[in-house]
């Protein structure tokens, strides 16, 4: 047996982790979208793979007997990839994939399919914009440049599309920091994608806390797989595959 884990996630660290402690072979792959990712105990690889060809390519060359794509909810195109690379090799996927967040009381959320309609749903005044969505679809906010926006970023940007107040910070954020971060800076709009999970969940329980709106961006869709969402059923699936 020997796994290509598509990782970059809390799960997909805590998959790797787990694989390597019960000596499975396995590469971690981790898509190049950070300047410094945390190491992993397995083998690792950064950067694309190519597309689907590339992908297949990969599988072969390598001997990868099973596919664990453990990306962020919102890394659509290297799921969709997945999905078809495994398809045409006859590779066993599995996703293991968070649940997406639900609203519950005191939470005043407006949810939005996809990032332009966010950028659309802001005030019509101009207000302090918490963005917690990474990076890859600042640009989309260039259509509103009357609000004042606050980042928080992994890496230091390198050619920002508009003026912005960034927060260098690496999750998983605590409560009370972001508690803190929303009160000092007086944010008024919480912008953010729905990842699930529990690394990133303290701003929203802070916007809640502080009767904030919070606009929550749907997850792109991917094709249908088999999906699961703990480590412990991963693992139940490998060993099922070993006839354990």
């Amino acid at each position: 047996m020997r796994i290509l884990l598509l990782g970059g996630t809390t799960e997909a660290s805590l998959m790797a982790k787990t694989i390597a402690d019960h000596g499975i072979a396995g590469v971690f792959s981790y898509a190049g979208r950070t300047d410094s990712p945390v190491m992993q105990p397995l083998p690792q690889r950064v950067g694309g793979f190519g597309g689907v060809a590339g992908l297949v390519d990969y599988l072969r060359s390598e001997a990868i007997t099973h596919v664990i794509d453990a990306t962020h909810p919102f890394a659509a195109q290297m799921s969709t990839h997945a999905v078809a690379a495994c398809s045409e090799t006859g590779t066993p996927l599995i996703a293991l994939e968070r649940k997406p967040w639900r609203p519950g009381p005191g939470d005043d959320w407006l949810l939005v399919p996809r990032m332009e309609d966010a950028v659309q749903a802001l005030p019509s005044a101009p207000a302090r914009v918490f963005l917690a969505i990474g990076r890859l679809q600042l640009e989309v906010f260039t259509a509103r440049p009357e609000h004042h926006y606050i980042l928080r970023l992994v890496d230091p940007p390198r050619d920002l599309p508009f003026a912005a107040e960034v927060i260098l910070s690496r999750g998983p954020f605590a409560y009370e920091d972001d508690l803190r971060l929303m009160q000092e800076r007086k944010v008024q709009v919480v912008v953010s994608k729905n990842a699930g999970g529990i690394g990133a969940r303290a701003k929203l329980d802070a916007a809640r806390a502080l009767g904030l709106r919070v606009i929550l961006v749907d997850r792109p869709p991917v094709p249908p797989r088999h999906r699961v969402e703990t480590v412990a059923e991963v693992m139940s699936w490998l060993h099922a595959d070993l006839g354990e």
